[in-house]
């Protein structure tokens, strides 16, 4: 197979789909991006004003490191811009969600349409069943719930109200949640009997009952007040205890006009845990008026998404629970005026084309998914994508981990026919948007680089002490200005906050990743600090590894991590699962050890190679490497793993070890 590795073969903007663009050339994005960066309380205060505020602010920016107030004196609710606005506006009619269930039964997917004005009376309803139950303006509601439409009526119905949620992926333990719901001191958890996936039950309501069971502590148990129950699969479950309800319950006995609170622009939106490496989760806080505006603003031009083209259809695959679905699912798209696609279940199931499918029937537009679900797609074969029509698509995106240029190349010729921009964007939890991408129509783009900033996004890659790097020299990648949409703090821990992101690089946001920029100004993410391998004074991103890895024509997948050497200082060990019919073998060792020096340099070699069936991921689809390198280095698991999707994949590394 031929490589991709070091081409850098660039991608210019289909002249096709630019002029559909809203950034239509380099220039137009240049000369933006100046007047973000030069004036951005001028540039923020034009484009905040395309949304819907009760009272106008009177400052745009109080910046006194590391706190931000944005829009400093505003009132708006980002309930009213997702939903009400269009409603006033004269498109209550029109398609706000389209939601499709797990196949079940009879093979067939339940499929269900809201317009705004459906969305309007179901999120005021649950609001009023949320005041019902002594939720007050500042009161942190928690969400744990499957991907269906009352997953975003629930959380739109808090942001309505002025009650920050906590939502939990629907996949975390008894023990997440227990953390969770203390830490945030929530009085009231949003569930569902149960949800589906790959053909069976997730049961959540008896992991919430779990969660609340007098284990070493009383505390949860004292702070949940009442448990609200959603319906979904019928599975019996213990509904005696005077704190649970059912939702269908609660609906029936409410009116269906709500009015909106009227939230100053600092007001917390909501809490949002993200692992840490101590074990316990940071509470990232978001807070309503710059979130508001920079994920519309994102949403708006990295995506292209026009409101008044009616075959528009916008698809992230992501789960509301992690930022993604925040961000890109709800928040971002509904003040955009575009239909939003939710799915439930998996991508595999019933089938490995259940995406394509999707695709196929509903003519989605714009689509959004991971690196590591590209791979998989990779692995399960061509004949899947291509049984189905996929010639609606127009813009296809990559989120959560640098993509490898292998995968970027599929997906650009298998799933995109080489007629799609491919953004990749860089961001993060606590960014709340992103920081690093191209912009379809805009700009050329390089399989593997998030290429350029985003406007108002100062990045720059420096040394640990804050001296700004050459091009193509390898360091942290640090945010030198404020932005609309960052995290406001850590829940109930200022001390963290400071230290995790503002202790490193004086005078910087550090967002714990190391990249460079090649000699076209386009950023190169090499992951996670402590995924950047230091071999003999040699810094090598353990992306690059990988990519070389996966570009062998046997290999799926692959995930590098560093471990002591007693020479070399940090040695490489590489975890790598095969395709099909690929056999591990001592000679397929050695054939990737030189497949590697080949791609990279005899300093980038393996020092161990691991055959794998599978790699410890989140149930977001990130690939944990901490526990790699804890496996690799024979020392025991530490840290918090509730977020690891499959514990028997980390126990079968550990027997193989």
């Amino acid at each position: 197979m031929e490589s991709v590795l070091h081409e850098a073969r660039k991608f210019p903007p289909p002249s096709s789909f630019s002029a559909n663009a809203h950034i239509k050339s380099f220039d137009q994005y240049d000369q933006m991006y100046r007047e973000s960066i030069d004036n951005p309380e001028k540039f923020w205060a034009e484009k905040a004003a395309d949304l819907h505020w009760f009272k106008k602010w009177s400052r745009v920016l109080e910046w006194s490191l590391p706190d931000a107030k944005w829009f400093v004196g505003g009132q708006t609710n980002l309930c009213y811009n997702c939903v009400d606005r269009q409603v006033k506006d004269g498109f209550g009619d029109k398609t706000a969600i389209v939601w499709e269930g797990e196949p079940i039964d009879d093979g067939q997917p339940e499929v269900r349409r809201l317009t705004y004005q459906d969305l309007q009376r179901e999120v005021c309803k649950f609001a009023n069943v949320l005041k019902n139950l002594g939720v007050k303006k500042g009161d942190v509601v928690t969400l744990y719930m499957p991907m269906v439409p009352e997953l975003a009526i629930a959380m739109l119905a808090c942001a309505r109200i002025g009650a920050p949620h906590s939502i939990i992926f629907g996949g975390f333990s008894a023990s997440a949640i227990r953390d969770r719901v203390a830490d945030a001191d929530s009085k009231i958890i949003i569930t569902a009997d149960a949800g589906w996936r790959r053909g069976k039950h997730i049961p959540l309501k008896n992991t919430v009952d779990e969660a609340l069971q007098n284990n070493d502590t009383q505390a949860t148990k004292q702070t949940v007040k009442n448990v609200v129950v959603l319906k979904r699969c019928g599975n019996d479950i213990d509904m005696i205890d005077d704190r649970n309800h059912w939702w269908h319950d609660l609906m029936a006995q409410v009116p269906e006009a709500c009015p909106c609170e009227e939230m100053d622009a600092e007001d917390l939106l909501f809490i949002l845990y993200t692992s840490g490496t101590t074990g316990k989760p940071k509470g990232i806080m978001h807070t309503t008026g710059g979130y508001m505006v920079y994920t519309y603003l994102t949403s708006r031009y990295v995506f292209a998404l026009h409101d008044d083209d009616p075959d528009e259809l916008y698809w992230c695959t992501a789960d509301i629970g992690w930022i993604t679905g925040h961000s890109y699912i709800i928040y971002g798209i509904l003040p955009n005026r575009v239909p939003t696609l939710m799915f439930e279940g998996a991508p595999n199931f019933p089938g490995p084309d259940r995406l394509w499918d999707i695709v196929s029937r509903h003519k989605v537009t714009k689509f959004y998914t991971a690196p590591t679900a590209i791979r998989a797609f990779m692995k399960w074969g061509d004949e899947h994508p291509k049984k189905h029509d996929l010639s609606s698509l127009k813009v296809l995106g990559t989120v959560g981990e640098p993509i490898n240029p292998e995968a970027w190349v599929w997906y650009n010729k298998v799933i995109g026919s080489e007629k799609c921009p491919i953004v990749d964007t860089w961001w993060q939890t606590e960014t709340g948007g992103h920081m690093i991408t191209p912009l379809p129509g805009a700009t050329t783009t390089v399989p593997g680089s998030c290429t350029l900033p985003f406007f108002g996004i100062d990045p720059a890659i420096v040394d640990k002490n804050g001296n700004e790097q050459p091009a193509n020299t390898g360091g942290f990648l640090v945010i030198r200005k404020p932005w609309p949409s960052m995290l406001r703090g850590i829940y109930g821990d200022r001390e963290r906050f400071i230290k995790t992101y503002w202790s490193e690089i004086e005078g910087c946001y550090f967002a714990g990743d190391g990249a460079r920029i090649d000699a076209d100004g386009n950023f190169w993410v090499m992951g996670r600090v402590d995924d950047v391998i230091n071999v003999s004074g040699h810094r090598l991103g353990t992306a690059e590894v990988e990519s070389a890895l996966v570009s062998h024509t046997q290999v799926a997948e692959a995930a590098v991590v560093g471990v002591p050497h007693e020479i070399k200082g940090t040695g490489i060990a590489a975890f790598v699962t095969l395709k099909g019919t690929a056999t591990p073998t001592p000679q397929l060792k050695d054939e990737l050890i030189a497949h590697v020096a080949k791609e990279i340099g005899a300093i980038a070699k393996p020092d161990q190679i691991r055959f794998t069936d599978s790699l410890p991921k989140t149930r977001s689809g990130k690939i944990m490497r901490r526990l790699l390198r804890e496996v690799a280095t024979g020392k025991e698991i530490k840290g918090d793993t509730t977020t690891l999707e499959d514990y028997s994949v980390l126990a079968k590394l550990r027997d193989d070890a």
